[in-house]
């Protein structure tokens, strides 16, 4: 009976739960949460691509269609700009990591610092994917569009295959296009919380929680990079 008012004891509210098991704040289980449905997500189509990939013949060749670096040169620096791309995301996946750093210290201006630091690093991701995007439109590839066969000769090492471009280049633009929607949302909500940290809310909250919860998502954002990175331009 004792042990039972105890338990009574630790449930302020019908739909409180007691104590979290882990010691975990609500919100950030949710973003767990969050993630790992929307790793699900990109999971699948990632897993759809490698089925399509390695189901044909032939494939158009990563060194061969993106081997421009646009404004510089279309040809002969092979997955140069790509490579640009992947530094600027994952430094802006380091500032953020210090701006969480510099939040559990409670050191508003060092939060403020980096957090500009990763919303430019965001910003430039997004330009650098727009002008990639741009130049390979301008090659002929698009949604439901690829060059004609005989421009497509410049992007196999061996036969062509229409099927197989038409798919890389539905998908590609599909996958990096998702990819790219999350990284806008992910400066949206950097700007957010910026203007929150000047505005003081997380001084006048006690913590910076938000900028951590922000954090675990723009990670997320630069982990997945990684693997659309190797399955386009690697594999």
């Amino acid at each position: 009976m004792d042990s039972l008012s105890k338990l009574d004891q630790v449930k302020t509210t019908p739909w409180a739960g007691g104590h979290s098991p882990w010691n975990v704040e609500y919100g950030k289980i949710m973003m767990w949460f969050f993630l790992l449905s929307d790793a699900f997500t990109f999971s699948s189509l990632l897993v759809y691509y490698g089925a399509q990939r390695f189901t044909k013949f032939t494939w158009p060749a990563p060194d061969k269609v993106f081997q421009s670096i646009p404004g510089i040169t279309d040809s002969g620096a092979p997955l140069v700009f790509v490579g640009i791309m992947t530094f600027i995301l994952i430094m802006s996946s380091v500032t953020m990591v210090l701006a969480v750093e510099a939040g559990h210290r409670r050191a508003k201006k060092e939060v403020i610092g980096w957090m500009i630091a990763t919303i430019i690093g965001g910003f430039m991701f997004l330009g650098c994917q727009a002008i990639e995007w741009t130049h390979l439109h301008h090659e002929g590839f698009w949604w439901g569009t690829i060059p004609s066969a005989e421009e497509l000769t410049h992007f196999f090492n061996g036969p062509v295959s229409t099927v197989a471009a038409q798919q890389f280049a539905n998908l590609f633009f599909t996958i990096t296009g998702f990819h790219g929607f999350h990284v806008f949302s992910g400066v949206v909500i950097n700007i957010i919380i910026l203007c929150m940290t000047i505005n003081g809310t997380f001084e006048k909250r006690g913590h910076y929680l938000m900028v951590e919860k922000v954090g675990l998502y723009w990670h997320f954002v630069d982990l997945v990079w990684v693997f659309v990175f190797t399955f386009f331009y690697l594999v």
